[in-house]
């Protein structure tokens, strides 16, 4: 059976009592561990017990295929269902889980964490098409569900966040699970005696906003946006921003363009390259980065970057003042992505 991400939250918390296995899968690696974990407590409360939870991986069952069935058929010491937990799994493995699926040993769940499959991927149609298995994915959260995400863990910590400050959280995580669960963590840490987050908090302890400041000046130089570009850059030298954090901030920028850029020219969709970027793309910045990637060619970028270290040996060594260097190379940059 095939389990949409949207559904999967559920799925995972109460399985079917007739589920022999279940492949998690998906983007986004966080939220395939969170799964995988909320499966396997659905059968065996600490994952810990050495005695109801096997430990396998892809190299494991290449070398020696019967460890799936022996592991699946073992009965525990103490008694109650088992748990096979198979991670990093490929579609090497696709026959293996097929012949396990048509004759399964044991009442062992089997849970196997996957990479991004594709739709074509053997096996995901192995653990797709039988109805005693599931294909589970995970892709990256919606606004809307990381936005209750975020409100359902901090409530779980006594707090609760106003309407602006949730909008920012949600801007600063999206791409993995694993690290927004970080991220609100070390908010609610930060926020320990108080009640109710506000704008300030989220700024102040999920990320530097000064940087936040040098992305917008990057995506408006990128997208050659000459006024948004004037404005970003006051607001920089407002708050005493370096001119040369600013330019090796925007190398880092141009740098994942022409990373994305290279990637999408052999054939990979620009979406994918964004969830392996680090640190990742805010939701509020993707559709800007990828009509940059578009926009740009890997000739322009890497001219782009030429410009960009030849400025910050400018800051450093002339008596011009860095602020006016940089903001002539942006400015400059702006003008290549108008030109195209």
């Amino acid at each position: 059976m095939i389990v949409k991400s949207h559904e999967a939250d559920r799925f995972v918390q109460r399985p079917p009592t007739h589920l022999i296995a279940a492949l998690v899968f998906g983007p986004d690696q966080g939220l395939v561990r969170e799964r995988a974990e909320a499966l396997a407590k659905s059968v065996v409360p600490d994952l810990q017990d050495p005695f109801r939870v096997a430990e396998l991986d892809e190299a494991a069952l290449a070398a020696d295929n019967a460890r799936l069935f022996d592991e699946a058929a073992a009965i525990s010491m103490l008694g109650g269902r088992r748990v096979v937990r198979v991670r990093s799994a490929g579609n090497s493995l696709a026959k293996l889980f097929e012949a396990f699926l048509d004759d399964p040993k044991g009442d062992a769940l089997v849970v196997v964490e996957g990479g991004d499959l594709a739709k074509s991927a053997s096996l995901r149609k192995v653990f797709e098409e039988p109805d005693n298995a599931a294909a589970v994915q995970c892709y990256p959260d919606s606004a809307a569900g990381l936005a209750d995400v975020v409100r359902n863990a901090l409530k779980a910590e006594g707090l609760a966040i106003g309407a602006e400050a949730l909008d920012e959280a949600v801007a600063r995580l999206g791409s993995d699970r694993g690290v927004t669960r970080q991220e609100v963590e070390k908010l609610a840490l930060y926020m320990r005696g108080q009640k109710r987050v506000e704008l300030e908090d989220v700024r102040a302890a999920m990320g530097d906003e000064g940087e936040a400041r040098v992305e917008e000046a990057c995506d408006a130089a990128g997208e050659g946006n000459l006024k948004r570009l004037d404005v970003a850059l006051e607001r920089l030298w407002a708050e005493d921003m370096s001119a040369v954090a600013v330019v090796r901030l925007a190398m880092g920028h141009f740098q994942k363009l022409l990373l994305a850029k290279a990637d999408a020219t052999r054939g990979e969709s620009v979406e994918s390259v964004m969830r392996r970027l680090r640190p990742p793309i805010h939701f509020a910045r993707a559709a800007s980065f990828k009509a940059q990637v578009a926009r740009w060619s890997e000739d322009r970028l890497a001219d782009a970057l030429d410009l960009l270290l030849e400025t910050e040996v400018l800051c450093k060594t002339t008596g011009i003042p860095a602020e006016a260097i940089c903001g002539r190379t942006l400015f400059g940059i702006a003008a290549m992505s108008r030109a195209r």
